[in-house]
């Protein structure tokens, strides 16, 4: 059982008293501590614990106790409802604070991590993206992972969600993108967007924000880092694949997965529900229909030769898409897919960028950008977007990783235009001179 006392750490003459929690958790002693709020003289704490015919001072000493009692008890309980990992000074110091600033019942906590930890506990009731109630279990660990996040970044300093300013958002930022922690770009930008949301949140439940919050920007960054290769596979690759010859089912059974993902262009877990009841056949069309996980949107996928060759040889079996990540890449080095490719990749639980073999990058992803990779320029991209359903075509072309330049065909094809008009001016009037 922890044993809590208060000790009296300051040259002052006047101080708040430091609270110490003294436990042992198999078989090893833990000591946490951290001032408190609660303030005392020091002449008077030496006399604290001593018996007096002093009324007054006997009086101030019932006083004390009372109040300390509050904060021990407090304390204890919170000690007993708490995993042992997770309790430390700061977890302390944080009880404190809520001991002396106790969360009313109908006023949300202005902390940034309550306000984060509150967007998670209301998630079966809020508006989702799809149009419908509940945050998808993604949302809700994408912001238990911001949660984890901030704590990390603020330290010992417990930020308001008032504090937020562009000077803070900027802070965290470059935290994200130090080389120590040497998070992405791309995951970068997705946590500032979910802070401003839960900030937004906040303002909503009545919490103060920052007046910057509206004007705070999160600029765009690229989703590829310059230099980076975008991962997808060619369709002489593709072929490669196709042609070597392969010992295990479950390789086999993966390689339909990965066909089937070049042709279709579907995020992995759309791509590993695929039945045949998927396919679709009327007097019109033939189509793989199919309502996207993330997006909610309804999409209609043409059936292409290596599809339908797969969906009468068989489909697949379905297979988690962390196995098929595996496979793929066992696949891709058995068939020797292994250009020198710069990329990223998790090692030691952070991503590295690295020269590597391809192979070691091939995903079910891969499959969704080698469909629109492999499309590009062949048809137009509206249409390629109705398959992968973008919603804006600059997102899509960053996506292949291409530049919208259009306008340069477009001022060629005038010219070369003009250029033919004029040659045949000259061939008209050169054979009139002749006649």
């Amino acid at each position: 059982m922890a044993t809590i006392n208060f000790l009296y750490r300051s040259t002052k003459e006047e101080a708040p008293l430091t609270i110490r929690i003294l436990h042992r958790h198999k078989n090893k002693d833990y000591v946490f501590s951290c001032k408190t709020e609660y303030e005392i003289k020091k002449s008077y704490w030496k006399l604290h614990g001593t018996k007096s015919r002093n009324a007054e001072l006997t009086n101030k000493q019932a006083d004390v106790n009372t109040d300390l009692e509050k904060i021990k008890k407090f304390i204890i309980k919170e000690f007993k409802n708490s995993k042992f990992d997770s309790i430390s000074n700061n977890w302390l110091k944080e009880k404190i604070t809520l001991q002396k600033n106790p969360i009313k019942e109908e006023q949300q906590s202005e902390l940034i991590t309550d306000a984060i930890q509150f967007v998670v506990e209301t998630a079966p009731a809020r508006d989702n993206g799809k149009k419908g109630i509940g945050l998808s279990t993604c949302r809700v660990n994408a912001y238990l992972r911001l949660k984890e996040l901030f704590t990390d970044f603020q330290g010992e300093k417990k930020y308001l969600v008032k504090e937020l300013n562009q000077v803070i958002f900027d802070k965290f930022k470059g935290w994200l993108l130090n080389p120590k922690n040497n998070y992405s770009h791309s995951y970068t930008l997705k946590k500032l967007t979910d802070l401003k949301t839960v900030c937004k949140d906040a303002r909503k439940n009545g919490i103060e924000t920052s007046s910057q919050l509206e004007d705070i920007k999160i600029k765009q960054v690229k989703t590829y880092q310059e230099g980076m290769d975008v991962i997808i596979l060619t369709p002489d690759e593709i072929d490669k694949i196709e042609k070597t010859t392969l010992l295990k089912d479950a390789h086999i059974n993966a390689r339909k997965w990965l066909i089937l993902a070049c042709f279709i262009g579907q995020r992995g877990g759309d791509l590993i529900k695929i039945t045949k009841s998927n396919f679709k056949k009327t007097d019109h069309k033939e189509c793989i229909e199919l309502t996207q996980q993330k997006t909610g949107k309804k999409v209609e996928i043409p059936i292409l030769p290596k599809v339908r060759n797969i969906f009468e040889n068989g489909l697949p079996y379905k297979v988690s898409t962390q196995k098929l990540n595996k496979y793929f890449k066992e696949i891709g080095r058995i068939a020797g897919i292994d250009t020198p490719t710069l990329g990223r990749k998790q090692e030691n639980g952070r991503g590295t960028e690295k020269i590597r073999p391809k192979y070691e990058y091939i995903s079910t992803h891969t499959g969704r950008r080698s469909f629109a990779s492999n499309h590009y320029r062949k048809l137009p991209t509206p249409i390629i977007m109705q398959v992968t359903s973008h919603a804006k075509e600059s997102t899509f072309l960053e996506y292949v990783q291409k530049k919208d330049d259009s306008h340069i065909d477009a001022f060629l094809d005038l010219y070369k235009k003009e250029a033919q008009k004029e040659t045949k001016l000259k061939i008209l009037k050169n054979a009139s001179n002749q006649n």
